[in-house]
């Protein structure tokens, strides 16, 4: 079922509120008192909400026993994600399951999983529909002026608590003329909220523990470019790896089909986006688990290769009208987007990088002098986006010239004059139109 933008935003509230109240029930039947659960200070928890709103894009053509299996793995990455990022950028845990069985690391296990799982495929199956059709029932300006003002509520709601979780609320002045309108409005907001956010905070997340041991860690990031997973090295990461992708992608290829083939994502340069943020996610999510077996990797690689090829396909499919591979002749594949041994492939990738590539990758970026590094790859990352903003307007006209839209506008025609057909074809000649 397609949904519009309006609707998606009602869900994604939805979703939030319902996931709060699920969060606060459960919290205050095991603390016997009433615990708010919700990051931001309204009744919202937004990784239900954007969670939710994903799988509606996501597991959109899963049925059956594979909707709650799509559920269950989707749900239960965006939950090891969002462990590891929470933690990383506030060095906290916000939830921990070390005390159930089948657990990883505390930040998932697989009873909760199972949970996600049947969560996932029901809110799907039936409860999607039910919240759209009732936010169908409103008037149409009505509905969307909700979702305005509920839009515009978390915003402030979002900044303010990010701001107090990061400890810049003690300077009020840093982010109350963020917008001169909003000016008198951020003062009351910051010394009513700040108090109440904070307690509550130590309240509902009793568990987080702050390292102060980082601190040691951050004297060595002074000398050292890049120093551990930072984000120049991420940024770098993210280049090297669309790179290195595109030149594996095209030797295999060749070995296999006998051809050259261009299996580059942009128009200008060797460069796959999808395995450059695999590399860079990857590093991100897998590093810290780098003492583990080569088992326990290769399966998470698996798992986690399966499911991002599976949502690039998805999105690049909605976005340009177009799929760029399918599968549907290998034996083992779901709906032509992922298959069973390329996703060991992805498996094989992660013991690889990991425990080889990686360390020695690394070293050799921490040599980089600090300058010199920093400029050479703020320069990277901007023609990185650069080429990715053409690239996606090139294939969006190449779109537009398929459903027979004329170029009216300038960007219309410095596409069709620059990439057109054939040139597209050349660049992506696996690119096949979605009837």
């Amino acid at each position: 079922m397609g949904y519009t933008g309006f609707e998606r935003l009602w869900l994604f509230f939805a979703f939030s509120f319902f996931g709060w109240v699920l969060e606060t029930v459960t919290a205050a039947v095991r603390q016997r008192r009433f615990v708010n659960r919700g990051l931001v200070n309204g009744p919202f928890c937004v990784l239900y909400g954007i969670t939710g709103t994903a799988m509606l894009v996501v597991c959109r053509e899963l049925h059956g026993i594979w909707l709650f299996l799509g559920s269950m793995i989707f749900s239960t990455l965006a939950e090891w994600i969002a462990g590891h990022v929470i933690e990383r950028m506030y060095h906290e845990r916000w939830w921990d399951y070390s005390h159930m069985k089948w657990n990883l690391d505390g930040y998932i296990c697989v009873p909760v999983s199972i949970v996600w799982g049947v969560l996932g495929a029901a809110t799907m199956r039936w409860g999607a529909p039910v919240l759209v059709r009732v936010f169908r029932m409103l008037p149409r300006t009505p509905g969307h002026l909700i979702v305005w003002i509920l839009a515009a509520v978390l915003a402030m709601d979002v900044t303010a608590t990010l701001c107090i979780l990061s400890g810049r609320s003690r300077r009020i002045r840093q982010w109350e003329g963020v917008d001169s309108w909003l000016t008198g409005v951020s003062s009351r907001l910051e010394r009513k909220i700040y108090g109440w956010v904070d307690r509550r905070i130590q309240n509902a997340y009793p568990e987080a523990v702050y390292r102060e041991e980082l601190q040691a860690e951050a004297e060595q990031r002074k000398t050292i470019f890049a120093y551990g997973l930072c984000f120049y090295k991420i940024a770098l990461l993210l280049v090297v790896g669309a790179f290195l992708g595109d030149i594996v992608e095209t030797i295999f290829c060749r070995v296999t089909a006998g051809v050259w083939m261009s299996r580059s994502s942009f128009v200008w340069g060797p460069f796959s986006i999808v395995w450059g943020v695999a590399l860079a996610a990857a590093t991100m999510l897998l590093y810290r688990y780098r003492k583990y077996s080569d088992r326990f990797l290769f399966f998470m690689g698996t798992f986690l290769g399966g499911a991002y090829e599976y949502t690039c396909s998805v999105l690049t499919e909605m976005l340009f009208g177009k799929v760029f591979w399918d599968y549907s002749k290998i034996p083992f594949n779901l709906g032509g987007r992922i298959n069973l041994l390329y996703c060991f492939f992805w498996g094989i990738a992660a013991v690889a990088w990991i425990k080889g590539i990686y360390p020695v990758m690394s070293a050799w970026i921490e040599k980089i002098p600090i300058n010199f590094g920093k400029a050479a790859t703020w320069l990277l990352l901007i023609f990185f986006c650069v080429d990715m903003a053409v690239s996606g307007l090139a294939l969006v006209r190449s779109s537009e010239r398929e459903k027979g839209i004329p170029a009216d506008s300038a960007w219309q025609q410095v596409m069709d004059e620059h990439y057109g057909d054939e040139m597209l074809k050349k660049i992506y000649p696996n690119a096949l139109k979605v009837e």
